[in-house]
């Protein structure tokens, strides 16, 4: 009986053991359905929000394929329309940055301060940390390679002060270098919807960042670099991977899609390439791609275009530099600062009220003035600068005169000498038959050149003649002393009269000589901060060139930066388009910096 009982209660308790196992099994089952389910719905889901994201992200696409060697525009879809640069700001940032290294201000060991607002900057970046400083190379190689936005903000305070300042001057070069369209408010490309550019203007700074800084267009060629113990690599695929490819720059914001300017250079052929809008970073360097190889053999072989000329100062206001055609060339500046006879046409005036101006002057005006060349007390038929102490530009004219009445002459000056000779009257007697105009004393002068000369003891004697006198340089500035040995003694007597009389003395300080007026084109090899840096770099330049350079006009012309600093720039000037080009090429050759100017 109790045997029964125990198998009866053994049977139970499997009984509901496997109950309770079915029901756990059927619940476990039930719940990894459930689940299945709701990760197959929830995958469906993100894939078709993903696939809707991809299909509306379509940014605006520009591009543009340009021949470095002719300036000829290729191929362009859209070049000329407003796009977001992104991180193609970047080149600008660099391209005023290797201003400074050209110039000698900054140097690739030059340690950058590191600030809040640098390091605060989103990402990409170096990880830079307030406080810290960075080498200018390690910086240029940081924006090069991974587009570090706090590096790019480092360099614009250490140029400018602060970024904003700094962008100032990035869309006043833009100007300058005819990138008509572009606007730039920070350094880095970071968004903001103001900050513009155009596929042709990208391609412009491109090339012109090649052709002024050719020592330092090297860093783009930079494919990766250790930066305090981590390895940086290019963002640019292009680069190693295609032929003949050495830079430039890559970027990207939602706002602008992918981002690329290239420049490649098979044998004697070199193109610029500019995408910008790319849906994605594989499809826009495939575009890249395959628009150089479409355009590689319909580019040029030689180098035909002129370099990329600055036609402005790189301080020069963004809205003055929109005008730029339209400002005076340094030669009309010169004419401007220094009026001569070609510059400013002289009103007509008579000749007494001409020579009654001089006389009566008492102080010269402060201007730049040139002596005008005397010969034989013939002033030549040449232009002529304004005479000192008058009041307006004077026309080449002969000898001058003018009637005094009886009495002491009295002369304006700062300072006077004492007779030398013995005194004689100072009474000059009436001479009606002279005329108050200069026609007469020049017919007189004339014939006296006809006449047989005389013995020298018949000749008047004359005292010393003070320094400066008969040069141009007077109170009248137009009477020499051998004007006074004509034929007839009465005019003899008039300038022994003159001459004994209270003189003024001239004033001894040099007169400055107003700017020399420079013809043809211009090439400037650089801007120095003193006069002997401009000279040293004008002697390296003829002697890189000197067969080119041979007949060139060497020059400094001081310019006062926008921070107040004086620069001196070194330059050439008289030569031909063609010489100019020439020039620049030999001397880029020899890492001598160099730009042409049309005069």
């Amino acid at each position: 009986m109790l045997r029964k009982n125990f198998a009866s209660s053994r049977w139970a308790r499997v009984g509901v053991f496997g109950v309770l196992t079915i029901t756990a099994a059927v619940i476990f089952t039930v719940d990894s359905a459930d689940a299945r389910r709701y990760r197959h719905r929830h995958s469906a889901r993100q894939h078709i929000h993903h696939r809707q994201a991809a299909d509306t992200y379509s940014p605006s696409f520009s591009s543009i394929i340009v021949d470095g060697n002719s300036g000829a525009t290729l191929q362009a879809t859209s070049p000329d329309a407003i796009r977001h640069p992104a991180s193609l700001t970047k080149i600008m940032t660099l391209y005023l940055l290797f201003e400074r290294l050209e110039t000698g201000k900054m140097k690739p060991d030059t340690e950058l301060q590191v600030s809040e607002h640098a390091s605060d900057q989103a990402p990409t970046k170096l990880g830079l940390r307030p406080g810290q400083t960075i080498r200018v190379e390690d910086a240029i190689k940081g924006l090069v390679t991974r587009s570090a936005n706090d590096a790019a903000v480092v360099i614009a305070e250490a140029i400018a002060g602060d970024e904003e300042d700094f962008a100032s001057m990035m869309t006043r070069k833009a100007r300058s270098l005819g990138m008509t369209k572009t606007v730039y408010r920070n350094a880095s490309g970071l968004p903001d919807d103001a900050q513009v550019t155009t596929a042709r203007d990208q391609a412009t700074l491109g090339r012109a960042i090649q052709d002024r800084f050719p020592r330092y267009y090297r860093y783009f060629a930079t494919t990766s670099f250790n930066f305090r113990g981590q390895s940086i690599r290019n963002h640019n695929r292009l680069l190693g991977n295609v032929e003949g490819v050495d830079g430039i720059k890559t970027g990207y914001t939602r706002a602008s899609g992918f981002n690329l300017v290239s420049s490649m250079r098979r044998g004697n052929r070199h193109l610029i390439g500019v995408v910008l809008g790319g849906r994605s970073g594989g499809s826009r360097d495939a575009i890249m791609r395959n628009l150089l190889a479409e355009n590689l053999e319909r580019a040029s072989t030689t180098r035909t275009v002129a370099a990329i000329a600055e036609r402005n100062s790189s301080d020069t206001a963004p809205d003055v530099a929109k005008a730029a055609d339209a400002q005076p060339r340094p030669a009309q500046v010169a004419a401007v600062q220094a009026p001569s006879v070609e510059a400013t046409p002289p009103r007509p005036a008579s000749a007494a009220s001409r020579v009654l101006a001089a006389a009566t002057a008492a102080v010269p005006p402060a201007q730049k003035v040139e002596p005008a060349p005397l010969t034989n007390g013939v002033i030549q038929g040449q232009p002529l600068s304004i005479i000192p102490g008058s009041s307006e530009p004077m026309k080449p004219v002969k000898v001058k005169t003018v009637q005094v009445k009886a009495g002491q002459v009295k002369l304006a000056s700062a300072t006077t000498v004492q007779p030398v000779a013995p005194p004689v009257t100072s009474a000059i007697p009436s001479r009606p038959e002279v005329a108050e105009t200069s026609g007469a004393v020049v017919a007189k002068a004339e014939a006296a050149k006809s006449e047989p000369s005389r013995p020298e003891s018949a000749r008047a004697e004359l005292p010393p003649q003070p320094p400066g006198h008969g040069t141009g340089n007077g109170i009248l500035g137009v009477l020499p002393a051998s004007a006074a040995n004509g034929p007839k003694p009465s005019v003899a007597q008039a300038m022994a009269s003159v001459d004994q009389a209270p003189r003024p003395q001239p004033v001894q300080e040099p007169v400055p000589t107003r700017p020399a007026v420079h013809t043809g084109w211009i090439v400037q090899v650089g801007a120095l901060e003193t006069e002997g840096e401009a000279q040293q770099r004008i002697e390296a330049a003829r002697s890189s060139a000197r067969g080119l350079l041979s007949k060139a006009d060497p020059f400094t012309e001081p310019v006062v930066a926008r921070d107040n600093r004086k620069l001196f720039r070194a330059r050439f000037a008289g030569l031909e388009r063609d010489q100019a080009e020439a020039v620049c090429r030999t001397l880029k050759r020899a890492d001598i910096s160099c730009i042409t100017v049309r005069n």
